[in-house]
This record gives C-alpha cells, structure tokens and sequence, in this order.
C-alpha cells in the first residue's frame, strides 16, 4: 500500500509540474502583414507576429489562435516572448476590413474544443487576447493590360505619321 502511494504522490508531483502556466495581464505588441496583389497570387496570406510580455513573466507558452472558427498553432519566434501565426484563404473570400484573431493558451483553448466537440456556444469563452487585423483588400492589377495600352498607343503613333506624311504629299 505505501508503493501505492508513493506512485500517485509521484504522478500527481510530475502532473503538477508539466502543467501549463496562466499568463497574468498580458501585454502584446501586435504587427501583421497581409497581401494584397491578387494578379500573381491565388490566395491571400496573413501574418499576425507578436510579442508578448506576462506579468507572472511566462515565457514559451503554447498559443493558439482562432481565425474565423479555424484554429491555428502559434509559433515560437527566436527572440523571447516573440510567437508567430499565419494563414491563408482565396482572394474572393476575403474582402477589405478589420479582421479580429483571437489568442487562447491552453487551458481557455482546452475548454474552446469542449464546448465545439459538446455543440456548446463557443463565444461565451474569452480569449487570452485579441488582435485587429486591417486588411485592405486586394488589387487585381490594372485595368488595360499593357500590351493592349502599348499596342492602342503604336497605332495612334502609326495614325498621326502616316496622316502628317499625307498633307505634306498633297
């Protein structure tokens, strides 16, 4: 009996030390990128980098962010405190505007997929933190390709010579 209890007083001492730490009152500097040319790409790619800053200074902690009801892992960037997300989705379905990502840790992200796998609604929990993205929409190029405007052109050219060499004939 008394291995039996040294076993569990065991496990439950390497439990308590694997478990995640809470961040307290985080404090993020947000930047992020999107693109915006959509005549040599098919997609629209987002990056949102942060650097994130505990009170209780929780460093490396695992991140996740939820984008539209899509989840995505956070990345650990090299400098401390940094973490990285990014994504992609077609051009067409991403219209210019302000974009919320939300940033769980693991305990609010552990109770994010309960309340999906249980139907529940999923709004009531709250982020670690939130960040706006302001995307502006993407550019499909110009409007007359260059070739027709080069070739529009060659022939005004072409027009204007070739009427100035008739009045000079006549």
């Amino acid at each position: 009996m008394a291995s039996f209890n040294a076993l569990v007083l065991l496990l439950l001492s390497g439990l308590s030390c694997c478990s995640a730490e809470v961040c307290l009152e985080p404090q993020i500097t947000p930047s992020y990128y999107t693109t915006s040319d959509a005549v040599i790409s098919t997609e629209t790619v987002f990056i949102v980098e942060i650097s994130l800053i505990c009170k209780n200074r929780v460093q490396n902690m695992a991140l996740y962010a939820v984008f539209s009801g899509k989840q995505f892992p956070v990345t650990w960037g090299q400098d401390v405190g940094c973490y990285q997300v990014s994504w992609s989705l077609g051009y067409k379905s991403t219209h210019a505007g302000i974009y919320e990502v939300r940033f769980f840790d693991e305990e609010s992200y552990s109770l994010l997929r309960k309340a999906q796998r249980n139907n529940e609604d999923v709004s009531i929990i709250s982020p670690l933190f939130t960040v706006s993205v302001d995307h502006w929409g993407t550019c499909n190029g110009p409007w007359v390709s260059t070739e027709v405007l080069a070739a529009v052109i060659s022939i005004v050219i072409y027009y204007l010579a070739f009427s100035a060499k008739s009045h000079i004939q006549a």
